[in-house]
């Protein structure tokens, strides 16, 4: 039995790269699932993700903006309050990250002990 791809190799594999490897990096997935349960304005969203820099959060807030998947809301008031929220889009993403996190801390000790034999075997 073959599978066949979903992907049409010349036009699609491109696309779906690209919107790949703006949700898999390190710093949105962080956010995705800080705002998976409720909004935040941007100083707590930066406390809740641990180490992020201030431009890289305005940067991946902005490209989720972009992408559809965070709502920037502006209360007038004086500072204005921004408050992001996850849109119907980031919400439906939450999930599968929500899972693949589970599963890296689920195999998190197996797969450090298969570093630590690999580089036991392979070292220089």
């Amino acid at each position: 039995m073959t599978m066949t791809s979903p992907i049409a190799p010349d036009t699609d594999c491109h696309r779906v790269s690209a919107v790949l490897s703006r949700v898999g990096d390190k710093w949105t997935m962080q956010v995705i699932v800080s705002l998976r349960e409720h909004p935040w304005r941007f100083n707590e969203l930066k406390r809740h993700v641990g180490g992020i820099s201030q431009q890289m959060l305005t940067r991946t807030l902005r490209m989720l903006e972009r992408d559809g998947m965070v709502s920037r809301t502006v209360t007038p008031s004086t500072p204005p309050q921004v408050e992001y929220a996850l849109t119907d889009l980031g919400h439906a993403l939450s999930e599968p990250v929500r899972q693949l996190a589970m599963w890296v801390v689920g195999n998190l000790d197996t797969i450090e002990e298969n570093r630590r034999l690999y580089d036991s075997v392979h070292r220089s």
